[in-house]
């Protein structure tokens, strides 16, 4: 009778089982979306666009040279209501770098556009006289598996 139970019990236990790989998760992680909802006052767009076409576009392509950034994107919200950014800033990475990556990356890109840290954050106050950062979203991809 005993070796009836257990027989019994190990064929509930087998029927239940699930294969090792049917376990795993059918997605995978993959690149950072970096992304930033901004908005601006009527009127400084104009302003805004010239920062954009010129100091973020030189240190994001400075960024991609260097292998720091995989892309980015400028999107429009062409339909934005009254609580909603009118602009998204888009970063993507494929990892997150370490501390001591950060402050060497801080290093190279203030050599490379010639301020310091100090005055970086003083250009960056001056523009929020008229834009005005709503949202800041780190997303992750997630890829199939197969």
């Amino acid at each position: 009778m005993h070796k009836m139970t257990l027989c019994a019990l190990g064929a509930v236990a087998m029927a239940w089982a699930v294969p090792a790989a049917s376990q795993e998760l059918p997605v995978v992680p993959g690149d950072y979306w970096d992304v930033q909802g901004i908005k601006i006052d009527d009127g400084h767009f104009g302003e805004y666009a010239d920062f954009l076409a010129s100091d973020f576009r030189k240190e994001s392509e400075f960024a991609k040279s260097k292998g720091w950034m995989k892309g980015y994107y400028m999107l429009e919200n062409v339909n934005a209501r009254a609580d909603e950014p009118n602009l998204y800033l888009i970063r993507i990475y494929d990892h997150m770098p370490t501390a001591a990556e950060q402050v060497q990356r801080q290093k190279e890109m203030t050599a490379f556009v010639g301020s310091t840290t100090r005055q970086q954050l003083a250009q960056s106050g001056a523009r929020g006289s008229y834009r005005h950062i709503g949202s800041n979203e780190l997303l992750q991809v997630l890829n199939f598996a197969h």
